[in-house]
């Protein structure tokens, strides 16, 4: 397998900036001594997080997920599967085989409910189900189902995750430190009206892993790269500390590494910025997740206008005149970056659009070529820390040609996030590894009824 690669890198820097505008940025930017020392702390920490006596006071917690067989092509069934991440969830059926397709429907969580009762949620959750079987006249079919629930969970086993906290403006009552699978089980017994198994529960970077493993079969790690930032992969049950269930073969488990948290404890101090500190101390959750904070597409957008309020601040952007819409918190959304970096060099249609939209009406071409040299700081820093992370990650798993499922809107979107984190990978791991970034196409669903389907399999 050969890495895809852009054969100019030095490209993703388009027009020269201005001396003092390239100064300002040059914090942005890291060198390769910071990139390995990145790696080498990263190895440290996930080591803490998979060790026994280590792990209460590791910030990243590595927790195994009891998931340690992948699909190998040959499953067959009719499976569903739930994905409940944010304000809507979806539900899936999927047919595998030697004809495979998929069917879906997204049902929305009112606001009523993701703020009431436990049993609310999940009796309107049930009701979905038993709705979306109905309409497909599933009948008495017992049906496996996996469960992908992304939210802070310690998984007790396959199909046992207790739910640590509510994020993504969730406040459902009683359902802390309980198990989910349990609640949906109970709620699906009160209606009666229809039959399911749930076979397995994840979380969306271990979904996005199977989801490609199913295709690729030396597929061991899955990233997500978009509004937040996590990461999966497959250990040795001899490096996992942390273990509590059976050494039977395979001797593996994928572990949810929960690698946003890398850096909470001042580890990352060496390449954070100004920038940074402002970011985490404005955040809801100030103090955590600082390695996502630095990646992710609910930062990146305000990393960039807060340089660009500096560099305005200071003369070098619109003759020193600002906008009131600039000067918002979170108004140069991290689409924008996208949007800016799609423009072809020395071309500035959406960067001038983009900038109208913000108030801006008289930017000239010398600070459009400035906010775009922004931008690429900003990208390119984000992308060469993720490939920082899949680069520790390809090592400890240490097999020779390695598949990595990547999912998540920066890196979807990104015109050059997926080149920029290959040439990076490519400098940090160890010499004659081979590896592929793969776009896991709707990993949390897919995955979550191939854990069904692995399950299923292995229980028969």
């Amino acid at each position: 397998m050969t890495t895809k690669k852009d054969d100019d890198v030095s490209r993703y820097f388009t027009s020269p900036p201005a001396p003092l505008v390239r100064e300002i940025c040059e914090e942005l930017i890291l060198s390769q001594e910071n990139l390995k020392e990145v790696c080498d702390v990263l190895h440290e920490e996930l080591n803490k997080g998979l060790g026994k006596d280590t792990n209460p006071e590791a910030t990243i917690k590595c927790f195994p997920t009891y998931v340690r067989e992948l699909p190998n092509g040959k499953e067959k069934g009719r499976f569903l599967a739930l994905d409940l991440g944010g304000t809507n969830f979806r539900v899936l059926l999927i047919q595998l085989g030697e004809k495979c397709s998929m069917d879906s429907r997204i049902y929305a969580v009112p606001q009523p409910i993701m703020v009431g009762p436990g049993d609310g949620l999940f009796d309107h959750i049930a009701e979905c189900l038993a709705s979306f079987i109905k309409e497909r006249e599933l009948g008495d079919e017992l049906l496996p189902l996996g469960f992908t629930f992304s939210f802070p969970c310690k998984q007790e086993g396959l199909t046992k995750a207790r739910l640590a906290r509510w994020t993504k403006g969730f406040k459902c009552a009683g359902v802390e430190g309980r198990d989910v699978v349990e609640l949906l089980k109970a709620a699906i017994a009160r209606r009666g009206d229809c039959r399911i198994k749930v076979m397995g529960v994840l979380n969306d970077a271990t979904g996005c892993l199977i989801s490609c493993a199913f295709a690729k079969q030396n597929c061991r790690a899955g990233i997500i790269i978009g509004t937040g930032t996590n990461a999966c992969y497959m250990e040795k049950l001899e490096k996992v500390e942390l273990w509590d269930g059976d050494l039977d073969e395979p001797h593996q488990v994928i572990i949810n590494t929960e690698w946003g948290a890398f850096g909470d404890n001042g580890c990352l101090d060496f390449i954070r910025t100004e920038y940074d500190n402002n970011i985490d101390c404005e955040s809801i959750n100030p103090g955590r997740q600082l390695y996502e904070k630095m990646i992710s597409g609910m930062y990146m957008g305000e990393i960039a206008r807060q340089v660009i309020i500096r560099l305005v601040a200071e003369g070098l952007l619109f003759d020193g005149k600002s906008s009131e819409i600039l000067e918002e918190k979170g108004s140069f959304f991290t689409k924008y970056i996208s949007e800016i970096e799609s423009d072809k060099p020395g071309d500035y249609n959406n960067c001038r659009v983009i900038l109208e939209e913000l108030g801006l009406n008289s930017a000239t071409d010398t600070d459009c070529a400035n906010v775009r040299h922004v931008c690429e700081c900003v990208s390119r820093r984000a992308a060469y820390l993720a490939a920082a992370g899949v680069a520790v990650l390809l090592n400890r798993i240490g097999e020779e040609s390695v598949t990595v499922a990547v999912d998540g809107s920066v890196y979807r979107f990104h015109p050059h996030f997926h080149n920029l984190m290959t040439e990076q990978i490519s400098h940090l791991i160890k010499p004659g590894m081979k590896f592929g970034l793969m776009l896991s196409e709707d990993g949390s669903g897919r995955g979550a009824a191939l854990v069904a389907a692995v399950a299923s399999r292995n229980s028969r």
